[in-house]
């Protein structure tokens, strides 16, 4: 799962920085797109940010995956030790 978010994260990050470099672009060699920079520096921003948002989610995830599988080789690892005492 939290590969998932990392892929996404990436992504939304990749296209935040196109974003970015667009507002850069002088509205008249590009005739189909908008050429208010300011459009431009808005999307780029709140991409960064929603890919920055999904990494950190990404991270909590993955911490709390390798807590639960710690918490579960433990518990195997007590319940072996029991059985082999009895």
């Amino acid at each position: 799962m939290a590969r998932n978010l990392y892929i996404l994260a990436g992504t939304l990050l990749f296209f935040g920085l196109i974003s970015f470099g667009m507002s850069f672009m002088a509205s008249s060699t590009q005739p189909g797109l908008p050429g208010n920079g300011t459009l431009w520096k808005t999307t780029s921003l709140l991409l960064a940010l929603v890919g920055l948002l999904v990494g950190l989610m990404g991270v909590m995830t993955a911490m709390f995956e390798q807590v639960d599988r710690r918490t579960e080789e433990r518990r195997l690892r007590a319940l072996q030790k029991r059985r082999g005492h009895l």
